[in-house]
């Protein structure tokens, strides 16, 4: 996922009793199938319960995985797109203990209408109470009859992973259009599983739509559906790799296609096809420098879908169908690093996951260090070390924004306790991640680095493990006893204390450092003619804004504007950055341009910093109310839970 927004700390002791290593399950499991799951069910691929990791390990979760679990869900759908509600079953094969007599689940919102096991007989079950961020437990007595259990079910019109929208909220206004965000722990919200990264799960899905909308998921297309003489058109899917549950997806809506190259397609509505197609036609390189870093891509194809613009990340790495905003599309190419960062996840994340949400910078830490080595293969050494460098100015600044290096928030296995663990997101676990594996490819070289990191996902695919783990497998495989290494490795200290230890790697990128004499001279009283910024990358446009002194005269933003037409740039990146020196030095030509930003998508990222600043001006409190009243009932729940608490 490409970036939100906190975090803290948990003692060393508790974390070496979370110790996760996964192995393959011994032997085929049956899936037995019931009426309501879809008629073709793959061969599963199941993983035991975690060794050594304790029932309430993972704290975001009701489940007790270790006396039943689910390892595979087949759905059986109707979207309805006026009720805004998805009904019908959800069907679980499970693994249980000899003598296990319950089945433990999250739900969060759903309706609970039927549960029955597999000859088709009820099951007792409960709700239990509701907890404000876990949702409530459904509790499933387990009849003596092996098999599946059916649930029948529908979800509710505020379900936090869905978002339903009017057809003017799209881009060809004439359809509506629905897509799901599970992470971290939204997939409760539309089906009623074992919602943890911790407990992998295969799944297959059938999905009936209203005619002539077209669904997708994070899956392979099973079947084209029928003709539609109905009115409704039903789509098939089947993931045969087992995934943590917040990587299943779905998306339905006026939806068209485009391959790239032979594995590889771009979604998206039919009027910016062509357009997303041609900013992302480096899709397939991009795979294919991945393979040559982090060894096969495992999940067959590689599409991308660019949504409407509501959508609250960057980026989501669901396997085989990446969700994306459309923020990326520049026209120039320039923020594809983001594709770069969600391929990257096919490996970290999506074939080896964090544990729980404590472990989150192993998710995205090394996706983030993968990210700059990607962009690095396929678009040179430049502009890799531009990310880089720009990613440690991110770092800094977030560190500086959660009270200093003492604080524990900057922690990188952190402590979620009592906590959404969305909150947990900041550029720390990006970051500072990114910059620890930055430092031991620097204090062992990338001969040695890069053979380790291939091997590393080799030896934990399809498994979900903790950040003790990882760290036991760079002793073990990396540092090799070697004691002078893992002295200047600081291994512990990067992973478990405030901060950032002093051996870490220093990035250069002579590009920006002449970009960052430019604003200093800008600062000074050069005009913004003499910059000579029209053949710009982007990358050297964030650092020069980023260089700027908190204060301009109004002079020097018309200046700068009247030369670059920052107020109408087409670029999010460049627009969002203008936009935040614009609040700060009250630039009024710019607010008719910030309203139509905050009004025109949901991205997150953006959000957030742009209603701070506002919200800290006496005239932006006011603005920031007006608009966010406007704005609110497009953006996606994922981020007003986040902005809910700065515009009050």
């Amino acid at each position: 996922m490409l970036r939100v927004f906190e975090t803290s700390w948990l003692p060393f002791e508790l974390v070496m009793t979370m110790v996760v290593r996964c192995s393959a399950f011994g032997g085929a499991l049956l899936a037995i199938a019931l009426s309501a799951a879809c008629s073709s069910q793959p061969a599963e691929r199941t993983v035991d319960a975690p060794a050594g990791l304790a029932d309430e390990a993972d704290i975001h979760s009701f489940a007790r995985p270790a006396e039943a679990r689910v390892t595979h869900v087949a759905l059986d759908l109707n979207a309805d797109m006026q009720a805004h509600e998805l009904r019908g079953t959800a069907t679980l094969t499970l693994q249980r203990r000899p003598g296990a007599t319950e089945l433990v689940l999250d739900t969060r919102d759903l309706d609970i209408e039927k549960v029955a096991d597999s000859g088709g007989t009820a099951l007792e079950h409960t709700l239990g109470d509701n907890d404000p961020i876990k949702g409530r437990p459904l509790t499933i007595k387990l009849s003596g009859r092996d098999g599946p259990i059916a649930i029948t079910y529908k979800t509710r019109p505020t379900a936090a992973a869905l978002q339903w929208l009017a057809p003017e909220q799209t881009a060809g206004k004439q359809q509506p259009y629905l897509f799901s965000q599970g992470e971290a722990i939204l997939t409760r919200t539309w089906i009623p599983t074992q919602d943890s990264p911790g407990v992998r799960q295969t799944y297959s899905a059938k999905i009936t739509v209203p005619a002539p909308l077209r669904a997708v998921m994070s899956a392979e297309h099973v079947s084209e559906p029928a003709a539609a003489s109905s009115g409704e058109r039903t789509f098939e899917f089947r993931m045969t790799n087992p995934v943590p549950p917040y990587l299943i997806a779905l998306a339905i809506g006026d939806i068209a296609d485009k391959a790239i190259g032979a594995r590889t397609a771009i979604y998206t509505e039919p009027s910016g096809l062509d357009r997303a197609a041609s900013e992302f036609v480096d899709l397939e390189r991009m795979v294919e420098a991945a393979e040559r870093l982090a060894g096969p891509y495992r999940w067959g194809r590689y599409d991308l879908l660019v949504l409407p613009p509501s959508f609250p990340f960057g980026g989501m790495e669901n396997p085989r169908l990446t969700f994306a905003t459309p923020t990326v599309i520049a026209g120039d190419r320039s923020l594809v690093s983001l594709v770069a960062h969600e391929l990257a996840h096919s490996w970290s994340g999506n074939l080896v996951t964090n544990a729980t949400w404590s472990d989150f910078w192993l998710n995205e830490g090394i996706t983030t260090y993968l990210e700059a080595r990607i962009m690095e293969e396929v678009y040179g050494k430049e502009r890799a070390d531009m990310l880089r460098v720009l990613g440690r100015r991110d770092l800094d600044a977030e560190i500086g924004r959660l009270g200093g290096p003492a604080s524990k928030d900057t922690i990188l296995h952190i402590d979620l306790a009592g906590r959404d663990p969305d909150d947990g997101s900041t550029d720390i676990p990006y970051e500072k991640g990114s910059l620890f594996l930055q430092t031991i490819e620097g204090a062992v070289g990338r001969e040695r680095f890069d053979p380790f990191l291939r091997s590393y996902f080799d030896r934990h695919a399809f498994q979900s493990i903790t950040s003790a783990v990882f760290l036991d497998d760079v002793r073990k495989n990396l540092v090799a006893g070697d004691a002078e290494l893992e002295k200047r490795l600081l291994l512990d200290d990067w992973t478990y204390k405030p901060g950032v230890p002093p051996n870490f790697a220093i990035v250069i990128s002579p590009a920006l450092n002449r970009i960052e004499a430019q604003a200093k001279a800008f600062a000074g009283g050069a005009n913004a003619k003499s910059l000579g910024a029209s053949g710009w990358s982007t990358q050297e446009w964030q650092h020069f804004l980023e260089s700027l002194p908190e204060k301009l005269t109004s002079a020097q933003l018309q200046d700068l504007d009247r030369i670059y037409r920052l107020t109408d740039s087409g670029n999010s990146e460049i627009l969002f950055l203008w936009l935040r020196i614009a609040i700060r030095n009250t630039y009024t030509p710019a607010l008719p341009a910030l309203e139509r930003f905050l009004t025109s998508m949901g991205r997150r990222k953006f959000l957030r910093p742009l209603y701070e600043d506002l919200m800290k001006q006496n005239w932006g409190q006011v603005e920031a109310r007006r608009i966010y009243a406007k704005a609110r009932p497009t953006y996606h729940t994922v981020s007003t839970s986040t902005l809910d608490q700065i515009v009050k």
